[in-house]
């Protein structure tokens, strides 16, 4: 299969669509195309939690506010997967939750003729790719459950002409809270994997909102699951399992199913009630702990 996913809306996607079914008949699933606009942060967020529910694909994701300068068309291999994408970092988020190890991470850059437009590489440069990788992939001996492993998409790509590897494409990485635990030493807690004192506090960043408003934090959820208050930013919020355990219009923090912490409001949006914006600072502290 191949998968598509943009920030495109309608009705762009529909012509990557159509160039692609002209050099391959593969399945086609639309992941997205409402991602953040011109954002290969959030995308990359999005498509690191996505993603990996596939089986082998080759993934078309084009979020491109680089459109039309010298930034280069990347595909990378992760596993038995392959990305094609802008080189903005887009791609490597998600390659990496993709494949077994950072080592079956694997890139190239794409020889691109004149395109058609400077404005619509997502049917110009990147579904061509991705439909020739497709198709190349399709003369490979399969495995048991039809597509090619990960050795054998390796060799795919290194013998296609147009591709060259490349030595230094764009990455995004998503920063680590900072994890401040009251050690019987009094030492502090770095990460919070080196101690397992009490929780003083959680210094993170707002990833991403999504279509709900819903503010997701880089807090694994195991930081504040199980407690009963925690206060976001100095105001006092209940942590819930299911929005219906607070009253409609109520904040609370809840676990999401990508496993971050979350700071929402039943039947209403988080992002404007703890007024909190993609890249702004949160700070989770347990009711227990004085400020």
């Amino acid at each position: 299969m191949i998968t598509l996913a943009s920030d495109f809306g309608s009705p762009y996607p529909a012509a990557m669509k159509g160039v692609i079914r002209r050099h391959t008949d593969a399945e086609l699933i639309d992941v997205a195309h409402d991602l953040p606009r011109g954002d290969p942060r959030a995308a990359a967020f999005w498509l690191r939690f996505v993603l990996p529910e596939f089986p082998p694909a080759v993934h078309c994701a084009v979020i491109d506010p680089g459109v039309g300068t010298d930034r280069d068309a990347l595909v990378v291999r992760a596993g038995a997967h392959v990305l094609v994408a802008p080189d903005n970092g887009l791609a490597m988020p998600p390659a990496r939750a993709l494949a077994d190890a950072e080592s079956d991470v694997e890139a190239w850059t794409v020889a691109v003729d004149d395109p058609a437009s400077e404005t619509f590489h997502g049917r110009d440069v990147f579904a061509p790719a991705a439909a020739r990788i497709r198709a190349a992939l399709d003369e490979v001996s399969g495995t048991s459950n039809g597509s090619p492993d990960a050795d054998a998409v390796a060799e795919t790509l290194s013998a296609m002409d147009d591709l060259t590897p490349a030595s230094d494409p764009v990455d995004i990485r998503f920063t680590e809270p900072t994890v401040e635990r009251d050690d019987a030493d009094g030492g502090g807690g770095g990460d919070g994997e080196e101690s397992d004192g009490d929780l003083v506090a959680v210094d993170g960043e707002v990833l991403a909102i999504d279509r709900f408003g819903n503010v997701i934090t880089n807090v694994p959820g195991e930081l504040i699951r199980g407690r009963d208050w925690v206060r976001v930013n100095g105001d006092l919020t209940p942590v819930a399992e299911t929005f219906g355990a607070v009253e409609p219009g109520e904040r609370l923090v809840t676990v999401g199913s990508h496993g971050y912490a979350e700071c929402d409001v039943n039947d209403g949006r988080g992002d404007g009630a703890f007024d909190l914006r993609p890249g702004d600072s949160v700070r989770f502290v347990p009711d227990s702990v004085s400020l």
